[in-house]
């Protein structure tokens, strides 16, 4: 479902990833772990698009995702790729329901439509109560919960998320866990996730460890 081969990725001398490959298929969720500066920030952002590498591809449904112009490229981002962050970037001035819309009006997808998914995937996220809230209203484990329905309104081939437990008190990342887990059953949702925390690492389905930009194997 994913496929990346041979990633190089510089920043002026300093060699960040030097030639990563790897492969993820339908349903998986993976871990990506290694210590602070190992380049792993740096390969999601390259897996999700948000930035090219200097050498290597990217495949995702067997796209070759790097083959498209600036115009295309952000246009598949927004349909086939859902971003989970540390610190969600949800917009202040909208509420949680008109947060979780958004992808979805960008992509110029009926407006009931949209509406109604969002709806129903703030219901499954236990957010019903909160539509009307801003995220200044909204708690910790919400704002995440609510990033997590944003990222999945346009039925994404992936979920991409950079420590997306990293903010949260253990409570708060263990009910983000068993979401991602509950989002895999009823889904089938694919994720890929950068963690520092060991004990999430071991309950994903596979582990990959990077270490000075390669990975190791």
């Amino acid at each position: 479902m994913l496929k990346a081969e041979l990633l190089i990725k510089s920043f002026g001398d300093l060699n960040v990833l030097k030639g990563i490959s790897l492969q993820v298929t339908k349903g998986e969720i993976v871990s990506i772990v290694g210590a602070s500066g190992a380049g792993k920030t740096t390969l999601l952002q390259i897996l999700g698009t948000l930035g090219k590498p200097d050498s290597g591809k990217v495949w995702i449904n067997q796209k070759d995702v790097f083959a498209y112009g600036e115009t295309e490229l952000s246009r598949f981002r927004n349909k086939e790729i859902g971003f989970v962050f540390q610190f969600h970037h949800l917009l202040p001035e909208f509420s949680a329901f008109e947060n979780v819309c958004i992808p979805g009006y960008i992509a110029r997808r009926n407006r009931k439509e949209v509406e109604s998914r969002a709806k129903e995937l703030l219901q499954i996220l236990e957010l019903t109560d909160r539509l009307d809230h801003r995220p200044s209203q909204l708690s910790g484990g919400e704002k995440q919960r609510v990033a997590v329905a944003r990222a999945l309104i346009n039925n994404p081939a992936i979920i991409l998320a950079d420590e997306p437990s990293g903010n949260l008190d253990s409570h708060n990342q263990e009910e983000l866990y068993r979401l991602f887990f509950d989002l895999r059953e009823k889904f089938g949702q694919t994720f890929i996730i950068v963690t520092h925390d060991e004990h999430f690492a071991g309950m994903s389905d596979r582990m990959i460890h990077i270490r000075d930009g390669v990975v190791e194997v």
